[in-house]
């Protein structure tokens, strides 16, 4: 992009890196912009997110064996959340995968998307596959809120029925855009794919319609507080799909595809020995890598942390792998358990994703 996320987005933006690329931090309030996202509709920044094509004869049947959902049955302008995986089935990186009829687009974190291409292309074989990153020349912002259906059909872009994961392709004063209603449905947002010079265009009309400009770090707690994690941080070399919580992420009778044996080995066992919890601390907010403790027994290890001002009330919550007995124990009596949990020294709760504030 030519311009800057300030001057696309208004000089009062602090920006900064998110997710691998310059964005809007925040517009002065990230407590007030979380409060928008929770309560009214947020707008914000998207071009943190890349996108790659997917071309080729044979393409469907390719990259069903890559990903962990059915991409082969998608009907044409849906898409679903994926996760890639290694041969031990390892997490390597994760991927919305839309059907568009003649190609398929993947869109993910920017950080993500030179390491996606590079895992992908080095299972083209014999196929008749192509992959382009068109990332310059097609970003994205984000509409999300109990308002945004009123919000978006204000400024004239009425999303209509969409369905989840659904695309709509749309012209908008000259423009052509296409609207997204997200595949995860627990993020509950909309996104408007768009050429990079029309952005500041389809924000103003967005704001001018009632929605509250967001930034990365407001984004970042409404994550941390729906329990989503990030490949990455959330995820490392270690961690498998089901430890994640995010079982739609998976199809368990699409056929082949890497990493398939093992996650099908553990879905046969019926659970994995831990699982992403959350955790809401007294005391000093811990870092990734702390240790949870439950007496003197290790039962868990902190990825990602935050204090949060929700609903006008501060709040030190984090994101963890915590063993699978040591969270049901704890989320079956009273305090007396859930006091013996620490993090770093501090008091800690393990509570059930997403946090319930």
């Amino acid at each position: 992009m030519s311009s800057t996320p300030a001057q696309k987005f208004g000089l009062q933006a602090v920006t900064g890196e998110y997710a691998g690329a310059e964005t809007v931090l925040n517009f002065g309030s990230a407590a007030e912009e979380l409060n928008a996202l929770r309560h009214g509709c947020g707008v914000f920044d998207l071009g943190w997110r890349g996108k790659l094509v997917v071309s080729g004869e044979d393409r469907v049947r390719w990259l069903n064996g890559m990903v962990t959902n059915n991409t082969r049955d998608l009907r044409q302008d849906f898409g679903n959340y994926n996760f890639m995986l290694n041969s031990q089935g390892r997490i390597q990186g994760d991927l919305l995968a839309f059907q568009r009829g003649e190609f398929f687009v993947l869109e993910t974190e920017a950080g993500q998307i030179a390491a996606i291409r590079e895992f992908l292309e080095r299972y083209i074989i014999m196929d008749e596959v192509e992959i382009g990153d068109i990332s310059a020349g097609l970003t994205s912002i984000g509409v999300a809120g109990p308002r945004a259906v009123e919000v978006l059909a204000s400024a004239g872009l009425n999303p209509g029925n969409a369905r989840t994961g659904q695309v709509l392709d749309g012209s908008w004063n000259g423009m052509g855009f296409s609207l997204v209603k997200d595949p995860i449905e627990t993020r509950n947002w909309y996104e408007l794919w768009l050429a990079p010079e029309n952005v500041e265009a389809f924000w103003n009309a967005l704001v001018a319609a009632g929605a509250a400009p967001v930034g990365a770090e407001a984004l970042e707690w409404q994550r941390v507080l729906l329990g989503l994690p990030r490949v990455g941080v959330d995820t490392g070399a270690r961690v498998m799909p089901q430890e994640t919580g995010q079982e739609y992420a998976l199809h368990y009778t699409k056929g082949c595809y890497i990493g398939q044996e093992i996650v099908e080995r553990i879905h046969a066992r019926g659970q994995v020995h831990r699982g992403l919890a959350g955790l809401i601390v007294e005391g000093e907010l811990p870092v990734a890598g702390s240790k949870v403790f439950s007496g003197e027994k290790e039962i868990g290890e902190i990825t990602s942390s935050a204090e949060i001002v929700v609903d006008g009330v501060q709040r030190k919550v984090a994101l963890g792998y915590v063993k699978r007995e040591a969270a049901a124990k704890s989320a079956s009596v009273e305090t007396s358990l859930a006091e013996s949990v620490t993090v770093g020294g501090s008091p800690a709760k393990i509570t059930a994703l997403p946090f319930q504030f």
